[in-house]
C-alpha cells in the first residue's frame, strides 16, 4: 500500500515521479533524485493519509525539498549540445562525496542571464527548447502540444492554464509598455518552468480547485505570484513557490466558490470532480 491508500500499481507514485525528474537538471546526481522522490511521496503525499487526501502537489513538495537541501546542484546545469542520450554532469555521484565533474561546462538558465545579467534570449531557442534548464521545461512547443491532447481528452481542466499564462502575459505586457521589464510577454511565458507548471503541475486533480469559477480564481492567483517573484524576488524562478502558495489556499476557494443547490437555502459542499460555476 502506498499511504496507507491505494496499491502501488494505481501509478500514482510513477507519476509523481516522472513529473519530479521534469522538474530537475539533466546533471542532477541520480542519489539526490531518490531522495527529493522519497520527500515527494513521504511528505507530499503518505503524511496527508495518501493518494487524494494530499494539499500540496507532491512532486512540487520533491523538487522545494532538493532546493532546500541541495541548491547549488539543483541550479547547475550543463552546457546545451553534445549526444542525445548522454549523461550529464555527475549523474552517478557517489552520495555526498562529489562535486561538479571539472570537465563539465555549466550555464545559466534564460531567466538567470536576464536577471543577473541583463542578457536575453532568442525566443526561437525558448519556443524549439534549444535552452539550458531542467528536463521537461525548455520545449515550450512540446508542452503546449501535448497539454492541448490532454485537454481534449479531459484529462486537466484548461482554465488553469489557461488563466495562468494569460495573467503573466497581461501583467508583464503592462510592465513592459512602462518600462519596469526589459523583456516582454513572450519571454516570460517561454522562459523558465512556467508552461511546464501550468500545464502539468498546477493542473493536478486533489490540489487544484473544485469549481470552474475556483480554476480561474487558482490560475490567475499563480500568474501574479509567478510575476512578482521573477521581478522583484531574489530568484529568477517563481512557478513552484506560485503553485505551492496557491494549493495552500485551494481550500479557501473552495469554499467561496461552492455553487448553490436549487431549492436549497446555502451553498452545498463539494465532492468529487469540479462543479460548474
Amino acid at each position: 500500500m502506498l499511504g496507507g491508500r491505494g496499491p502501488i500499481r494505481d501509478g500514482s507514485a510513477t507519476i509523481t515521479g516522472l513529473l519530479l525528474g521534469l522538474t530537475l537538471p539533466p546533471g542532477m546526481p541520480l542519489w539526490m533524485v531518490v531522495l527529493g522522490s522519497v520527500a515527494a511521496i513521504g511528505i507530499g503525499k503518505a503524511l496527508f493519509g495518501g493518494l487524494g487526501q494530499n494539499v500540496f502537489n507532491p512532486a512540487l513538495v520533491g523538487r522545494a525539498f532538493l532546493k532546500a537541501a541541495f541548491p547549488t546542484a539543483i541550479t547547475t546545469r550543463p552546457q546545451v549540445g553534445g549526444p542525445f542520450l548522454a549523461l550529464r554532469g555527475d549523474n552517478f555521484a557517489v552520495p555526498l562525496m562529489s562535486a561538479q565533474a571539472p570537465d563539465v561546462i555549466t550555464q545559466a538558465t534564460p531567466l538567470g542571464r536576464m536577471k543577473f545579467e541583463q542578457v536575453g534570449t532568442d525566443l526561437g531557442s525558448l519556443f524549439f527548447g534549444n535552452t539550458g534548464g531542467s528536463v521537461g521545461e525548455t520545449c515550450a512547443v512540446l508542452i503546449l502540444l501535448l497539454g492541448a491532447y490532454l485537454a481534449w481528452k479531459q484529462y486537466l481542466n484548461w482554465r488553469i492554464p489557461a488563466s495562468i499564462l494569460l495573467t503573466v502575459a497581461v501583467f508583464t505586457g503592462i510592465m513592459h509598455a512602462l518600462g519596469v521589464i526589459e523583456q516582454g510577454p513572450l519571454f516570460m511565458l517561454f522562459s523558465g518552468g512556467l508552461m511546464l507548471g501550468a500545464v502539468y503541475m498546477a493542473t493536478d486533480m486533489v490540489t487544484s480547485p473544485l469549481t470552474h469559477r475556483g480554476c480561474w480564481i487558482f490560475g490567475i492567483g499563480i500568474g501574479v505570484l509567478v510575476v512578482l517573484i521573477r521581478v522583484w524576488g531574489g530568484l529568477p524562478e517563481g512557478v513552484m513557490y506560485a503553485i505551492l502558495l496557491m494549493n495552500a489556499l485551494v481550500p479557501f476557494i473552495n469554499q467561496a466558490t461552492q455553487p448553490r443547490v436549487f431549492g436549497m437555502p446555502g451553498k452545498v459542499a463539494l465532492k468529487g470532480k469540479a462543479v460548474a460555476s
